[in-house]
C-alpha cells in the first residue's frame, strides 16, 4: 500500500515542524525516518496517521486523499506503535490487544485464533495475557503494543521510537525480532528512530531529516559513501563516535 505526501508543511505557531516535504513511501517495504530531536520525524508520522492536519500539502494513501471525511476509514488501514507501548493501564494484555476488534464486534473465534497467531509471532507467552501493563517488562509491553497494532491485520504499520525506552539487551533482542516480523508480514512499514545502527539494521530505505526537511534518502551505505550535505556526514560521524564509547 503506497503512501504519498506532497508539499506537506506544518507549523506550531511560529515553529515550522515540517517544511514542504514530498515523498512516496513504497509498498511492502520498511522505511526508517531518522534525524536529530526536533527535526520533525514524529510530526510527519502523525500527519500520515491523520492525527495532525498539515498546514499545507496533501497525504494520499493508495490514491485516496487523507482529509476529515476519509480519515476514520483510512486510519483502519494503519497500525500504530508508540514508545513505551501506550497501553491502557486498567486493561490486561489480552484486553488491550482485543480492544479494537471487540469494539468492531469481530467474531470471537477469529479473535482467539488471531491472538494465538500474534503471540507466537511476537514470542509473547500466553500465560502473561492476564497481566496488567505494570506487571509486564518493558519488552513485553512493546510486544503487546505491537500485537494490538497488528490485530486487525492492517496493510500499514507505523512505529514511533518503539524501542527507545528499553535497556540495550532487550532492545537488541527486539530489533532482531522486528526485522523478522517485517520480512514475514511484508507490510508497508514506516518507523521513526534516532539511532542510525537501528535504522541501518531494520530499514530498506532511510529518510534522513533535519529542521523539518528531508535532506537525503537511500540505503545506509549510500548515505555513508555519498553524503548529500555536510549535515549528513556530521550526523553519521556523530553516530559512529557514540557507538565506540
Amino acid at each position: 500500500m503506497t503512501i504519498t505526501i506532497k508539499n506537506v508543511t506544518h507549523r506550531y505557531d511560529q515553529l515550522t515542524a515540517l517544511d514542504h516535504i514530498s515523498y512516496t513511501f513504497p509498498p511492502e517495504s520498511t522505511t526508517i525516518i531518522i534525524g536529530p530531536s526536533g527535526c520533525g520525524k514524529s510530526t510527519l508520522l502523525r500527519v500520515i496517521l491523520g492525527l495532525i492536519i498539515p498546514t499545507e500539502g496533501t497525504v494520499h494513501i493508495n490514491g485516496i486523499p487523507l482529509n476529515p471525511t476519509t480519515v476514520r476509514k483510512l486510519r483502519r488501514l494503519i497500525g500504530f506503535v508508540v514508545q513505551e507501548g501506550g497501553l491502557f493501564p486498567h486493561l490486561n494484555a489480552r484486553d488491550n490487544i482485543l480492544f479494537l476488534p471487540r469494539y468492531l464486534h469481530q467474531d470471537p473465534r477469529w479473535m482467539k485464533e488471531r491472538l494465538e497467531f500474534l503471540c507466537d509471532l511476537t514470542r509473547f507467552p500466553t500465560s502473561a495475557l492476564d497481566r496488567y501493563p505494570l506487571e509486564l517488562s518493558g519488552g513485553q509491553r512493546q510486544r503487546v503494543s505491537l500485537m494490538r497494532a497488528l490485530m486487525m491485520d492492517p496493510p500499514i504499520l507505523l512505529l514511533d521510537e518503539p524501542l527507545g525506552a528499553l535497556d540495550p539487551l532487550t532492545r537488541h533482542a527486539l530489533q532482531s525480532e522486528l526485522k523478522g516480523i517485517f520480512e514475514q508480514l511484508r507490510k508497508t512499514v514506516i518507523m521513526v528512530t534516532h539511532d542510525m545502527a537501528e535504522a541501518a539494521y531494520l530499514g530498506t530505505t532511510l529518510v534522513l531529516m533535519n529542521r523539518g526537511q528531508i535532506v537525503q534518502v537511500g540505503p545506509y551505505e549510500e548515505l555513508k559513501s555519498s553524503p548529500a550535505t555536510p549535515f549528513v556526514r556530521q550526523f553519521l560521524e556523530a553516530q559512529r563516535q557514540l557507538a565506540t564509547l
